[in-house]
């Protein structure tokens, strides 16, 4: 299912946060939006999500406006795990994976109770926290704990799951781990994933598509080695970079020093 954005313009009272955007996102792939601090990334992950409206501008899925679909509607086509998640107390793991299947509840409960229970443990299993599923949330470790944010968004069974810098206060065992289960997730079923990264070896090593973010608007779009050279670090991010093969063949990106032009 196709997912693009025409046009959009974002402010928050009088300040611009995005303006004038339009993007085409690959079906299937692992896009990373990546740019500066303040830039408007999490802000258009938001306003694809449909949680914030923009200003000028539509947001398409399979070619309809999301505003105009119905929010269990929506959610069940796209789903969004934000930064800063938290669970109630006491919430365990298979509870609040269980929430994820809200858009196929109505008042009087489950649609299809069978299918709830066959989705939640297929979200827990993608996320390996089979082992987990009676514990408590707020016990986990910070990389159990986003696996479990991040089943419970795959409970909602989407084509499309937009991530907002799911690596973030992970050390570097959790962030490989979180960022190994979101390849498998899209390469076993096809899901198009999203994704605000932070850390631009992750973008380079994770993603088939980025894009950067500049002043609000597109830098560019492109795969990782014709959008990412010297120029665009430099002209982004203000800081000059060496980039090198690692022993696995991926590309790494290393800098060196602060540039004046930004």
């Amino acid at each position: 299912m196709e997912l693009s954005v025409k046009n959009i313009t974002v402010a928050i009272e009088k300040k611009v946060i995005l303006q004038d955007v339009s993007l085409i996102f690959p079906e299937g792939k692992r896009t990373a939006i990546i740019g500066p601090n303040g830039a408007g990334k999490s802000t258009l992950l938001k306003t694809i999500s449909g949680t914030m409206k923009p200003r000028t501008g539509q947001v398409f899925l399979g070619g309809e406006d999301v505003r105009q679909m119905k929010r269990k509607m929506l959610a069940r086509k796209l789903a969004i795990l934000p930064q800063g998640m938290t669970a109630p107390p006491d919430t365990t793991v298979e509870q609040l994976v269980d929430y994820g299947r809200f858009p196929y509840r109505g008042l009087l409960g489950a649609e299809d109770a069978k299918a709830d229970r066959e989705a939640v443990a297929w979200a827990i299993d993608a996320t390996h926290l089979a082992d987990y599923r009676k514990q408590q949330v707020m016990t986990l470790s910070g990389g159990e704990r986003q696996r479990a944010f991040l089943a419970m968004a795959l409970a909602q069974q989407p084509e499309i799951l937009l991530l907002d810098e799911p690596t973030t206060y992970l050390d570097i065992a959790h962030q490989l781990e979180v960022m190994n289960i979101i390849t498998e997730i899209n390469r076993k079923y096809q899901m198009t994933i999203i994704m605000v990264l932070h850390d631009i070896n992750h973008a380079l090593q994770y993603a088939d598509e980025i894009v950067v973010i500049k002043d609000h608007g597109i830098y560019g779009q492109g795969t990782p080695k014709e959008l990412m050279t010297v120029e665009t670090v430099a002209n982004v991010y203000g800081v000059r970079a060496d980039f090198f093969t690692n022993s696995q063949g991926v590309t790494v990106l290393s800098p060196i020093e602060l540039v004046r032009h930004r």
